[in-house]
């Protein structure tokens, strides 16, 4: 455990020297990268939460609804399943229902549709900002890299020194750039790919939901006003 933190201590050391030792426009954009890194780290975070309580409180919300005998009774409920995007799905649907004098099917189906539209909306909300940290911040970092290679060839031509040893710590003090960007880029690319294939799964799950709704209220829907 002791070597495993010197490493780690020295690995950190030599970045902050690094970083130190860059120029203006590297050091600018580092800021920047760090700010990418810092909002999508933030949106992860917060869209996995609120993803997982969502996936659980659906599953209980969905056996609820499965052992209810009228949807009154799912309705009194529904509150407590909040985090759950079939909630307003089902809520929008019998409220449509109610306001019938007579079954009309292709209403309800046309409520619960809208409700699952509203939902993947504010699911996916601020996702385009990882697909845009994926996107830009690798050229971002690819920009501070070029920049700096030319700083220091440069330097090179001025000093009058044509030596590796002397192009070396000003191409090392560039490269850090990109390996900024690709830190901000990777962690936001696999957050995206992830969250997106759950907004299918949760689209999905929307629609069967609606097709049990709507089966629910065919086969009896003079029990469950």
């Amino acid at each position: 455990m002791m070597n495993i933190s010197l490493v780690c201590s020295f690995i950190g050391g030599e970045i902050v020297n690094l970083v130190q030792e860059t120029g203006l426009v590297a050091k600018l954009v580092l800021v920047i990268l760090l700010i990418f890194s810092v909002f999508s780290w933030a949106i992860i975070l917060a869209k996995w939460s609120s993803l997982r309580r969502a996936r659980t409180q659906s599953g209980r919300f969905l056996r609820a609804f499965r052992k209810a005998q009228k949807l009154q009774d799912v309705m009194a409920v529904s509150e407590q399943f909040k985090p759950s995007p079939l909630v307003p799905v089902f809520e929008h649907g019998f409220e449509e229902y109610r306001r019938q004098a007579s079954l009309r099917i292709n209403a309800v189906q046309r409520a619960t549709q809208i409700a699952s539209s509203e939902e993947l909306t504010r699911l996916e909300r601020r996702l385009p900002w990882l697909a845009t940290t994926g996107a830009v911040t690798p050229f971002i970092g690819l920009f501070g890299t070029v920049w700096g290679i030319i700083d220091a060839f440069h330097g090179l031509g001025t000093a009058g020194a044509a030596t590796l040893r002397a192009v070396a710590p000003g191409v090392s003090e560039a490269l850090i750039t990109t390996a900024a960007g690709l830190f901000a880029a990777i962690p936001a690319v696999i957050a995206y790919n992830q969250f997106t294939h759950t907004m299918r799964e949760f689209g999905a799950r929307m629609d069967d939901f609606s097709m049990e709704f709507l089966n629910v209220l065919e086969r009896g829907s003079g029990e469950v006003r």
